[in-house]
């Protein structure tokens, strides 16, 4: 039997073999960028490889998820290494899609990337063979939070039932026998700082905003018409005066945006639209603070006559960390970097959002953040400077990870799941979230 550092060096040797190939894998996927539940060409990327390599896998699952089971020796504890399919809306971007907007302006394809770096670290390294349990590659749908209306209608008619994918493989049982889930993240290069194995991340609840006023010519009878317009620009105002009741240590977040503002511009405006995330750093945060976005809208129908109409969908929850996976993860980002270029934890509060933190709720979860980004994410002005770093390093760091929680009788993984503190069952969850 190999020790566990002799695993690991064969895994990235076979990684470093596969350079080519697994920068061509991210390349292409970051050229055809899907917006979430409609990645149907990413999906198939991935299948092809899994097809190549002889992996045997699920598809369609949540709609374009893709679900590769590895077996080890033995199943005692099963790993869940994960990447993301989806892309972000940013219309502005060198590489957006003409029809869609859609950019890979939030690193997504690294992850794919990653992703196949660790399925070909595990084909025919018999890496697999001398590990206690199973390593599950799964490639998910439906990160990033956009389309709300798109994806409300899916829910309306039981395509699924909420807006991120992590979330509706909770639902579907994907996560029933998953022990640990570790995956990683582009950043951009902070100073000397190369990765950090976790920061903490804001949960949210997402809110559908309808105004319905009435209609009228809007130069010779306003008078006759109830602007909702009007009504939509007082809510989000009565807004702005909440915002110094939130409390600091909270972090709540409230960004919204108009998606429809009326139809021409001499009626007077009978339907508008506002999307909204309202974001919090706990649940009895984002719920206290959504109540008085309620009140704040509801505000705004009630001053011009308007009816409100206020949809919440649930959104992500809060991170919850688990200290020992992050050691874990820390002391092999450490041996690929040099330690004086990981930080354990991210600098200060992430006000950003992931459903990685409703999978950690459940089990030990580590979303790991990899330097390599030029440009702020989400932005026109996002690159990947370094796909070294981004692609291959990051599969290796995975990986590594992986043996660390399987290796011999699972000592570790044993240890990690000892130690950590699920907040809610898979029961409890959909039934507290899905009240929403």
């Amino acid at each position: 039997m190999r020790t566990k550092e002799q695993l690991k060096q064969a895994a990235f040797a076979a990684i470093d073999a596969k350079k080519m190939e697994i920068a061509a894998f991210g390349d292409s996927i970051y050229r055809e960028p899907e917006l979430g539940y409609k990645e149907y060409k990413t999906a198939d990327k991935i299948k092809k490889l899994f097809d190549e390599l002889g992996y045997p896998y699920r598809d369609k699952v949540a709609r374009t998820g893709v679900v590769a089971d590895l077996k080890g020796k033995e199943s005692k504890y099963k790993v869940a290494v994960m990447a993301e399919l989806d892309a972000v809306v940013v219309p502005g971007h060198k590489d957006a899609c003409a029809e869609t907007g859609a950019a890979h302006a939030c690193g997504h394809h690294c992850m794919m990337a990653s992703l196949a770096g660790v399925a070909y670290a595990l084909n025919g390294t018999g890496i697999l063979e001398e590990l206690c349990g199973d390593i599950v590659l799964m490639a998910v749908p439906a990160e990033e939070g956009v389309e709300i209306e798109f994806r409300n209608k899916l829910r309306e008619s039981g395509e699924i039932s909420f807006l991120g994918g992590k979330q509706e493989f909770i639902k579907l049982g994907i996560f029933d026998d998953i022990d640990f889930m570790i995956m990683q993240h582009i950043k951009k290069k902070d100073g000397t700082v190369e990765a950090e194995v976790a920061s903490n991340c804001n949960g949210f609840v997402s809110k559908l905003v309808r105004y319905i006023g009435k209609e009228a010519h809007a130069g010779a009878a306003p008078h006759e018409g109830i602007n909702a317009l009007n009504a939509a620009i007082l809510g989000l105002s009565a807004i702005h005066a909440q915002r110094e009741t939130f409390r600091s240590e909270d972090y709540i977040r409230i960004h919204p945006i108009i998606t429809k503002g009326g139809t021409l511009v001499n009626v007077v405006p009978d339907d508008v639209r506002i999307e909204t995330y309202v974001r919090g750093a706990n649940a009895a945060a984002i719920l206290d603070a959504s109540a008085k976005v309620d009140r704040a809208l509801k505000s705004g129908g009630d001053a011009v006559g308007a009816a409100t109409k206020i949809t919440d969908i649930p959104g992500y929850m809060p991170f919850n960390f688990s200290e020992e996976l992050i050691d874990v993860v820390y002391e092999n980002l450490c041996a690929l970097y040099g330690k004086e270029h990981v930080d354990r934890m991210g600098p200060g509060f992430g006000g950003g959002s992931t459903d990685a933190g409703d999978v950690s709720q459940l089990i030990p979860t580590v979303h790991m953040y990899i330097a390599g980004a030029s440009g702020n994410l989400h932005t026109e002005e996002f690159a990947v400077a370094d796909k070294e770093s981004a692609y291959v390093t990051a599969a290796k760091a995975l990986v590594a990870s992986a043996i660390d929680l399987l290796y011999d009788k699972g000592e570790t993984g044993e240890s990690v799941k000892k130690h950590f503190k699920a907040q809610l069952t898979k029961e409890r969850y959909l039934k507290e979230w899905g009240k929403l």
